[in-house]
């Protein structure tokens, strides 16, 4: 299992259970542990790797626990202090990680309720935690540009001083990126005084304000509309949508089989040559296709996503092997469907009204598409 797969295998028990998680207790073992193990790759059973309840007395605090401390090379080098599941993280939860992060050889301290993870060090100040988490991760709504520096906290892949060099950066850029995010979605009126400076010389009154904020909204979404644009001119570019079925395609029939058992339909293989009677790609599944290979392309390379159609629907794949599904498309009835996969590889349908109805399942495209990847 590759990183960015142990990663999405936790995520997805996160999304699958939380609601029924109500205790730290059960956040450590359904959620905490697991990612100790499958992401920073622990072992969670081995005592002399994690360390549950690590005590160190601090001054005048006898007795006091961290959750767990993660061990390699015999020392010390993460502590976690662990929270419920619905616990919102807060600096007040992380008053016994300001005190071991003084006391202890560890340089890295992560607080987190299973679902968050926020990590710190001592970039402000030497041997004195952070207030500011460097790297968050969020398991649902993960941004995969942290997890080059999150590979660099496993165990296999633990280097510090690479980590120190590059934390300040990290430390700022999410939180910028997150501020530029709410700027395009709602524009303060010092960002639109800011932009609108660009434009207009004159004095900003109230009613200049008044003037700008619609039209500086207004260019922000159509600038990311441009963007947006120019990566579909890209997607769309490439030749490679496959008629029928290949004979790559019945090479890999015998090993896709828990991916299409849940239909028992005619996917209009014949066994033989890949003939296809009667099997017609129409303009609105091509128009549906383009618009996951688009969702998709955020994520990979939009060439590797290929669309192959069949009389009972038409199904896309990451490179044109069914062993790896992306999504299906069921236009032949009246009521559309678009069917998407989970971990189990079992086909869901959904009904949608239009192809835009498409967009609202882009998370879980994306999230198929690194699972195949």
């Amino acid at each position: 299992m590759d990183f960015e797969e142990s990663i999405s295998q936790v995520a997805a028990k996160v999304r699958d259970l939380k609601g029924g998680v109500e205790t730290e207790e059960a956040t450590k073992n359904a959620f905490i542990l697991p990612f100790i193990g499958q992401v920073l790759g622990y072992d969670v059973f081995n005592p002399n790797e994690v360390i549950p309840e690590f005590t160190a007395d601090v001054g005048l605090k006898k007795g006091e626990k961290v959750d767990y401390a993660l061990v390699r090379d015999g020392k010390v080098q993460i502590l976690i202090e662990c929270k419920k599941v619905s616990c919102p993280l807060s600096l007040e939860n992380a008053s016994q990680l300001y005190r071991y992060f003084a006391v202890t050889d560890a340089r890295i301290a992560v607080l987190t309720n299973g679902q968050v993870w926020n990590f710190y060090m001592d970039i402000d100040e030497p041997n004195r935690m952070d207030s500011k988490p460097f790297l968050v991760l969020d398991l649902l709504d993960a941004d995969p540009t942290v997890f080059p520096a999150l590979q660099k906290l496993t165990k296999p892949d633990f280097d510090l001083d690479s980590i120190a060099s590059s934390a300040e950066e990290l430390k700022y850029v999410g939180p910028l990126k997150r501020a530029i995010g709410e700027e395009f979605k709602d524009p303060s009126p010092d960002f639109v005084k800011l932009l609108a400076g660009h434009v207009y010389e004159g004095a900003f009154y109230a009613s200049v304000m008044e003037k700008f904020q619609p039209l500086v909204a207004k260019a922000l979404k159509q600038f990311l509309s441009d963007q947006v644009n120019d990566r579909l001119k890209t997607a769309l570019g490439a030749d490679d949508v496959k008629a029928g079925v290949t004979s790559t395609a019945l090479d890999d029939a015998a090993g896709a089989a828990s991916v299409d058992e849940d239909d028992g339909e005619d996917d209009g293989e014949d066994g033989g040559d890949g003939a296809r009677d009667g099997v017609v790609t129409t303009e609105e599944e091509l128009d549906a296709y383009h618009i996951i290979k688009a969702i998709a392309c955020s994520n990979v390379d939009p060439s590797r996503i290929t669309l192959r159609d069949a009389k009972a629907y038409c199904a896309i794949f990451l490179d044109d092997n069914n062993r790896k599904p992306i999504a299906r498309l069921y236009f032949n009835t009246k009521q559309k469907y678009l069917g998407l996969f989970g971990e189990d590889k079992q086909c869901e349908r959904v009904p949608i009204e239009t192809l835009d109805g498409i967009y609202a399942y882009a998370d879980r495209i994306r999230q198929e598409v690194d699972r195949v990847i």
